[in-house]
């Protein structure tokens, strides 16, 4: 038999041979009364060989019983391979008579009657010899008086009909028997072969302050077919980077991905310094699949600050020392909420700073903002310290995630004593045989106490010397008044001497004071003049 479908593999068939009206079929006749066929042989041509196939295109189409015969027709149908265990049915409609030379048709509908889709059905009809055959819908391959069609495929509850037409030749029964040949129903399992695998990203920021935390983002995702079973993700750190909780590695459980799912993670990492970190993470699954993520470089950096002060070593008390403060960022990492505090010292009046200073408590502050990379700031302070010792200036500056920086600068301040002497006459002019009174005054103007201060007065001929009062004794002789040494005089502090005279004799006199001290190099003198008359 001449096969016209391409068939891989051929299933055991079960060949049921008969026609239709034996037993196991059924008949029924509108009109008449119903025929029984004869059985013949499966067809065969002369030399043994089966007879070539016509393959059926069929259309699905739902199950149904045999619908009933016209007026005329009768329908017999049969249940293949047994009613038992059937496959298809084949409905065959005839006409229950015809006349002699008068062309008439007949239909055979195939029916799969299973739920899965038969392949090779084949169908032969054997043509009576007094029976001339004008056409077959579809066509059909015929050997003498056998006709076969091959049915490829029919999807389940589908059928195929074929329509035979011809012209009967002689008086008599005709009979037309009709054979399907259906394949056994192979029983089908399905085994789904699937490839799970993994896909995994990480992201991390290219640079961060050691002070940042470092936000990291793994993407893990099945872009294979079937799930990936108990997925986790580790990432091993480098030294000196750890997890939010210390640890060198990081482990995070992603469960079980399902094909084409994707999950999403992110954690926190610190740097415990400074440093280039490379890192990169692996997925694993329970049932062995590994993907390693692309390595991710970060860079931690730290803003590093220098501070310096320049100052006078030595200055007096009175005078305004002032400090230059200079605060540089020596690295490559801007220095964000830069700050200079001046500590305000101790014993000192009046304060001036440069712009952008506020005072704050005890503190002079600038505040600076950012300071970019290798960059310098210059703010100046001033100070009028009150008192003699050393003068210690404390400046500190900070940045966020810089370490914190100070500095310290030292003034010797030192004081001086500044003596003032000053000597008056109470009465000018002055009657002979009168009095006057010549009131010494001696003032520190310095900062320093001025010690061992002497005064000594020296009286002319016309007046003579009558009584002294001070801080001090004096004592006369030979017309010169010598006080005793004052120990010290404090710095603003006054000491008085006063002497009275008597007038002896008309004239313009002289009244001399002479002062020393410790501090002094050299003697200083006061004169004052005096008029005495007559």
């Amino acid at each position: 038999m001449r096969r016209l479908a391409n068939i891989s593999c051929i299933p055991v068939v079960l060949v049921l041979i008969g026609c239709l009206g034996c037993n196991g079929g059924h008949a029924s006749r509108a009109g008449a009364p119903a025929q029984q066929i004869g059985a013949r042989h499966f067809p065969a041509t002369d030399n043994g060989r089966v007879a070539a196939v016509v393959p059926l295109r069929p259309a699905p189409a739902p199950v149904q019983q045999a619908a009933p015969a016209k007026p005329g027709q009768y329908t017999l149908s049969r249940i293949y391979p047994c009613p038992e265990c059937g496959s298809v049915r084949l409905d065959k409609v005839m006409p229950s008579q015809v006349e002699l030379n008068r062309p008439f048709s007949y239909s055979i509908k195939v029916t799969n009657l299973t739920g899965v889709t038969l392949k090779d059905i084949v169908v032969t009809e054997e043509l009576p010899d007094a029976f001339e055959l004008t056409g077959a819908e579809p066509t059909a391959e015929q050997d003498g008086e056998t006709m076969v069609w091959e049915i490829d495929s029919l999807e389940p509850k589908a059928s195929v009909e074929i329509t035979v037409s011809g012209i009967p030749k002689e008086t008599e029964t005709l009979e037309y028997c009709t054979n399907v040949v259906t394949p056994s129903a192979a029983t089908c399992a399905n085994v789904e072969v699937i490839e799970p695998r993994l896909k995994l990203a990480k992201t991390a920021p290219q640079g961060v302050l050691v002070c940042d935390p470092i936000r990291v983002q793994y993407v893990v995702s099945n872009i294979g077919t079937g799930p990936a079973q108990d997925v986790k993700i580790v990432d091993t750190l480098p030294e000196g980077l750890v997890t939010s909780d210390g640890k060198s590695e990081l482990v995070i459980i992603a469960g079980t991905l399902l094909a084409g799912q994707v999950k999403e993670f992110s954690a926190e990492l610190k740097a415990i310094k400074t440093g280039e970190y490379v890192s990169k993470a692996v997925a694993r699954s329970a049932d062995g699949l590994e993907v390693e993520s692309e390595p991710t470089t970060t860079i931690v950096d730290q803003p590093v600050l220098t501070i310096t002060q320049t100052g006078p070593e030595k200055l007096y008390v009175g005078r305004s020392v002032t400090y230059e403060i200079t605060l540089t960022n020596t690295s490559d990492a801007p220095a964000a909420n830069a700050l200079i505090e001046n500590d305000i010292p101790e014993g000192v009046t009046s304060m001036k700073a440069s712009a952008g200073a506020r005072l704050t408590d005890k503190k002079i502050v600038w505040p600076l903002g950012t300071l970019a990379p290798h960059t310098t700031k210059i703010v100046y302070v001033s100070f009028a310290p009150t008192k003699a010792g050393t003068l210690t200036n404390k400046v500190t500056a900070t940045a966020r995630c810089a370490d914190t920086v100070t500095v310290t600068a030292q003034t010797t301040i030192a004081a001086i004593s500044a003596v003032l002497m000053e000597v008056i006459d109470i009465t000018d002019p002055v009657e002979v045989g009168g009095r006057t009174t010549y009131v010494i005054t001696v003032t520190n103007q310095g900062s320093a106490p001025s010690t061992n201060i002497g005064v000594v007065c020296v009286l002319e001929e016309n007046v003579r010397y009558v009584s002294s009062t001070g801080p001090t004794v004096g004592s006369i002789e030979n017309g010169t008044l010598t006080f005793a040494p004052l120990a010290s005089l404090a710095p603003k502090a006054k000491a008085t001497w006063r002497v009275v005279v008597t007038a002896l004799k008309p004239g313009d006199t002289r009244f001399k004071a002479t002062i020393n001290t410790d501090e002094l190099t050299r003697p200083v003198e006061e004169t004052e003049a005096t008029r005495v008359y007559e």
